[in-house]
């Protein structure tokens, strides 16, 4: 970065850049779009980012992010009990939501295994996975990981592990494309996943 920018402007471009699918330039562009902003937004943008800490929480329950605990899904006495549908990360809740098509409850892992990560079946939450079948009541565990080579091995990983516990282990169906991450698919390809999943 140049160094004409005044240095509280380039503390703001640094830390922007270290978000996701945030480089420099995009930072840039973001730290001037603020700058032209009025500053009662600059200040409520940044009071919302700081709250971020005491305001929002993991569910006790499926480890889902909430405003209290447990979250308005695990809260909820209308959703099914005996399904529980496991994805990553929260983001993969949004399009599964908004198909419409599922009114079970979830589970979070938290990532997927992937080894040259680093990442293995114990750094994620299988195993409060497998605690939530073994108190009764599931019937049907659906694997909603996402469509890469990661998300497949966890959700091989989790059928083997789930296999002989009397619950039917099914894998959402390939509506959507390989690679694809569940957070940017649209809720009707998310929907005719969900109808059409097979079992493992």
């Amino acid at each position: 970065m140049t160094a004409v920018y005044p240095k509280p402007l380039r503390r703001i471009v640094l830390l922007l850049s270290r978000l996701p699918g945030i480089g420099e330039k995009t930072a840039t562009r973001l730290s001037m779009f603020l700058l032209s902003m009025p500053p009662e937004f600059v200040r409520e943008l940044g009071a919302a980012i700081a709250g971020i800490p005491e305001s929002v929480t993991k569910c006790s329950k499926c480890f889902n992010i909430a405003g209290e605990d447990p979250c308005a899904f695990c809260a909820d006495p209308a959703r099914r009990d005996d399904q529980i549908c496991v994805v990553e990360g929260p983001a993969d809740i949004v399009p599964i939501e908004k198909s419409g098509e599922f009114k079970g409850r979830y589970h979070v892992l938290g990532g997927a295994i992937s080894p040259i990560d680093g990442v293995m079946p114990d750094d994620l939450r299988v195993r409060e996975l497998l605690e939530r079948t073994v108190r009764g009541g599931v019937s049907e565990v659906i694997l909603a990981t996402n469509l890469t080579a990661e998300g497949e091995a966890t959700a091989s990983y989790l059928a083997e592990v789930l296999k002989g516990r009397n619950i039917r282990v099914s894998r959402i169906a390939y509506g959507l494309p390989m690679g694809a991450d569940l957070e940017y698919a649209d809720e009707i390809t998310v929907g005719r996943a969900m109808k059409g999943r097979r079992e493992l």
